[in-house]
């Protein structure tokens, strides 16, 4: 079977034909159909992300398809079974073996594609804004970034949740889609973020992405007994948080890693993608797709990603 391989640690993405997995027990065989790229993939070719396998391994974290076989022990999936997969790796192939516990079954309204591009980012942000976070209607919500792979599930969510949504994003076009998704106010990242959010009455919740000054500028325009979420660093710069100032004003930093249900809370994460998927299923999200292109080009999809040029997500048709 062909799969997207990273070697060595650093090198660069390649497509090899490889043996066919065998699930072994508590394990499903999956044709994979379709696979949501993510930021970190990008980290994972350089061995800066926190969950990176050892290599060689296969890219692609979330999956949707079809159960071909079942190991030992597997008794709520069947062969013929359309699933969607939190996988951490093993999506960008034609088949991949994952774990059973790990699998959401795929509602029948739903694409593959649909399907490949809702567990990180909607997870990630239902997490974040409902378990973490605690956000409440009429609470003012900021989403930086907010036209990429999470920030827009963030306007999306944010709104079904309840809250007025400030979505910062650069650019018209990715502003248009920010507003598409529901966002009541706009901010173009040339502009003075603090300045514009105090304008519109501060924030309760930030839900930042980028990180660096953005992640600063958003810390100052955040409301007493304010929460801020740091869901990752496209920016490339780690924010340092004044600890003086959430003292001051009552602040609330909440951090938020979806991998990290997997090993002390799966129960939680079930439950974060049973609300998520049955959402979808009810029409309440859409998963915004930018760009879907064929396994042979995904290493161009990964580009688009690296360069800021995609909205939404990206997905890998196979």
């Amino acid at each position: 079977m062909l799969a997207l391989r990273i070697a060595e640690s650093g090198a660069a993405p390649a497509l090899q034909d490889i043996p066919r997995p065998v699930p072994g027990p508590g394990q499903i065989l999956v044709r994979n159909r379709a696979c949501g790229l993510n930021f970190a993939d990008l980290l994972m070719q350089k061995g800066t992300y926190q969950d990176t396998p050892k290599p060689p391994f296969t890219l692609g974290m979330e999956v949707a398809g079809e159960v071909v076989e079942t190991g030992e022990g597997v008794e709520n999936l069947s062969p013929g079974a359309r699933i969607a997969v939190y996988s951490g790796q093993g999506g960008l192939a034609e088949y991949g073996v994952f774990e059973a516990d790990r699998a959401v079954p795929l509602p029948d309204g739903l694409s593959y594609e649909q399907g490949a591009a809702l567990p990180i980012a909607y997870g990630t942000t239902q997490l974040a804004l409902d378990h973490r976070a605690r956000l409440q209607p009429g609470e003012t919500l900021l989403v930086t970034g907010a036209a990429g792979g999470v920030g827009l599930t963030a306007v999306e969510v944010g709104k079904l949740m309840g809250a007025k949504v400030i979505a910062q994003a650069r650019g018209s076009e990715k502003l248009e889609v920010a507003a598409r998704a529901g966002a009541d106010h706009l901010i173009d990242a040339d502009e003075d973020l603090r300045a514009r959010v105090l304008e519109l009455g501060g924030a309760d919740v930030v839900y930042d992405a980028i990180g660096g000054d953005v992640f600063k500028e958003a810390f100052r325009a955040t409301n007493p007994e304010g929460r801020l979420l740091p869901i990752g660093f496209a920016g490339g710069a780690v924010p340092q948080i004044p600890a003086n100032h959430l003292l001051v004003k009552n602040l609330t930093v909440i951090g938020v890693y979806i991998g990290g249900y997997l090993k002390f809370r799966p129960d939680i994460l079930r439950a974060c993608f049973a609300t998520v998927f049955g959402w979808a299923a009810e029409g309440r999200i859409s998963p915004h797709i930018s760009h879907s292109l064929p396994l042979d080009r995904a290493v161009e999809g990964m580009e688009l990603l690296r360069a800021r040029k995609s909205t939404g997500k990206v997905v890998i048709t196979i």
